[in-house]
């Protein structure tokens, strides 16, 4: 029987593993990464008019337009909400490396096609969460896509759109602290 998945680059049907894989207790629950963990919240913007390419995606300092976003599978932890790519950080791992490891395992975004333009941290003492904030590099063509089990799909968002989507609630929670990155700095 043909995969029901779109075309990858061959690992759609793998999970990946590696030694920072496991639970962590944290007072009455649970989190993913012995390490701690790391996702990609990735932002496309529109090219300010009078830009080459005015009012398309693609722009340098346009406002954002769409991020991309996992729809997380449904055997997976709060399973059917919509979050960033992401999990547990290898030993030793930064978090930046690995929140751009785990966006290409899960969503087939490129490394060299995102620009890290900071980071945001959840800290619960024994375990920790950066969501690293980038925007797509000038020029850089790709299409996000569930490339492993762990989504049941992996796409450009409008902003206008996340308020209809049952959101992690984490990701939820810290979505407007998220945004306030990718926001061109005060003059």
């Amino acid at each position: 029987m043909p995969s029901p998945f779109p075309p990858s680059d061959g690992r759609r049907d793998t999970l990946h593993r590696h030694a920072g894989d496991g639970w962590v207790a944290c007072g009455d629950h649970r989190h993913w990464g012995l390490h701690g963990a790391a996702g990609l919240l990735l932002a496309r913007r529109a090219a300010p008019a009078g830009e080459p390419g005015g009012g398309r995606s693609g722009g340098t300092h346009g406002p954002v337009t769409d991020v991309v976003l996992q729809h997380r599978a449904l055997w997976s932890h709060q399973g059917g909400t919509w979050g960033v790519p992401g999990g547990a950080l290898a030993p030793a791992e930064s978090a930046v490396d690995g929140a751009l490891r785990e966006s290409r395992e899960e969503a087939a975004i490129p490394p060299e096609a995102v620009h890290v333009v900071g980071t945001h941290l959840l800290d619960h003492g024994p375990w920790s969460y950066t969501t690293v904030v980038a925007d797509v590099v000038p020029g850089a063509r790709f299409t996000p896509l569930a490339a492993d089990p762990e989504s049941l799909e992996v796409r450009w968002v409008a902003l206008d759109e996340l308020g209809r989507l049952p959101l992690l609630p984490a990701f939820g929670a810290a979505l407007p602290d998220l945004l306030a990155l990718l926001e061109p700095p005060a003059a």
